[in-house]
């Protein structure tokens, strides 16, 4: 991902006031593909104005369906989908690209999608998510960099997974909608995004419960029927937001978000000194004392995020003491550490673990984005460092963040973009 831009941060200013948050990266890039499943046309509502949703967009009409696109809503009519190929070009946009393999295997039991891009942050196999695949009738596999799945009628089976897998959660789930008979989904991811998933579905007439549990039932249904519905609030857009009010020593209210879907996150910063106070559909955050050195594990919902890893750790560099943080999901999860070195961070990287020596501040330097949330662990150091921070490939950030410069300028931050000569 080449940018022509750069994103400028001067930073040393507490973060103050109110913001709202998006709706949900994670949720629309698993919701749009499930558009193709309906039979007649369905609206999405407050989806994220990001570049996943922008390449998703191309993917559907890619594939024929008829789609009226503004930013924060979508209208899809799949009844005029003629192809069951994705586009090498379109594929390598975006992670989430392999969802479609499993939305146009449960509509027209065909599908040819070339392995996904996004951000590389360690080995992110989809065999699981063949394996469900084949569990329902269907021949699965890869060749030639081209994920297929082929199968005259699917039949529900027992899906047992060997390790917990959001995406492979997903896929089944939208392969086994209109099977045969009844999916029976094991050792199922729980994360948010997974129930608002199949709330969506269920909208339309699809039979599956379960979801947010690790295991998941489906019955087959023959149609599904036109929905509106609007996708939740964006959990790591939220805990990125809370982690910068922390770091700047704010006093920052996040509005519309699900403050239960933080938990893990809100309670480590309480452990940390910082005050946080839930409200119905708001969070705030107060950072007023010195901050206490923590160890994080990152683990599967509802442990703490691998998405919010990149955040808290750039704030663990300038918290008085010793904090170690354990990354137990993505193996390259740690390289934005390197960066903030340049920064002054005192990082020590031993395998999959960090072990950060606060100090006192951070300074201003040329780095570069590596992948989505390290840019937004970027973004947090630069808020926090003394001096001028400048980040190099910030469309990484754009593919996650809607908007976020201007969101962070309406707190105080001070912060741009310009071209890069």
């Amino acid at each position: 991902m080449i940018s022509k831009d750069r994103m400028l941060i001067t930073g040393g200013n507490a973060l103050e006031g109110s913001v709202q948050v998006s709706g949900g990266k994670n949720t629309a890039v698993a919701v749009i593909p499930a558009t193709l499943l309906c039979d007649e046309p369905c609206t999405i509502e407050n989806l994220p104005d990001i570049e996943d949703v922008h390449a998703l967009v191309d993917i559907l009409t890619e594939l024929g369906a008829k789609v009226d696109y503004e930013p924060g809503r979508m209208t899809v009519d799949p009844r005029t989908v003629d192809s069951h190929e994705i586009s090498y070009r379109n594929a390598q946009r975006l992670r989430a690209s392999y969802y479609l393999l499993g939305a146009l295997l449960g509509r027209c039991g065909n599908a040819k999608v070339p392995t996904p891009g996004g951000c590389e942050i360690g080995s992110r196999p989809v065999d699981q998510h063949l394996k469900g695949f084949q569990a329902l009738g269907a021949e699965a596999g890869e060749i030639g960099g081209i994920l297929t799945a082929k199968c005259d009628a699917l039949t529900g089976g027992d899906v047992f997974f060997d390790m917990v897998t959001v995406g492979g959660t997903v896929n089944v789930i939208l392969a086994a909608v209109k099977a045969r008979g009844t999916t029976v989904i094991y050792n199922a991811a729980k994360e948010p995004h997974i129930v608002d998933v199949a709330n969506f579905l269920n909208s339309m007439g699809a039979r599956i419960k379960g979801a947010g549990t690790d295991t998941i039932r489906i019955r087959g249904v023959q149609n599904l029927h036109t929905t509106t519905y609007a996708v939740i609030p964006d959990q790591i857009e939220t805990g990125t937001l809370m982690i910068a009010a922390a770091a700047t020593g704010g006093d920052v209210t996040i509005n519309g978000c699900i403050p239960t879907h933080m938990d893990a996150l809100s309670a480590k910063l309480l452990e940390m000194g910082v005050k946080v106070m839930d409200y119905d559909d708001a969070i705030r955050v107060r950072s007023i004392e010195q901050r206490r050195a923590i160890n994080i594990k990152t683990q599967v919902y509802p442990g703490f995020p691998t998405d919010l890893q990149q955040p808290m750790s750039a704030l663990l560099t300038t918290v008085k003491g010793t904090s170690i943080v354990q990354e137990t999901i993505f193996e390259q999860r740690l390289r934005h550490l390197d960066e903030i070195r340049r920064m002054g961070a005192h990082v020590r990287v031993m395998d999959r673990t960090a072990i950060i020596e606060g100090v006192p501040e951070l300074y201003g330097a040329p780095v570069t984005a590596t992948d989505l949330r390290a840019g937004a662990a970027l973004i947090i150091a630069g808020l926090m460092a003394r001096g001028v921070t400048e980040i190099y490939e910030p469309g990484y950030i754009d593919r996650g963040y809607e908007h976020i410069e201007d969101k962070l300028r309406s707190l105080g931050a001070v912060i741009h973009r310009e071209p890069v000569e």
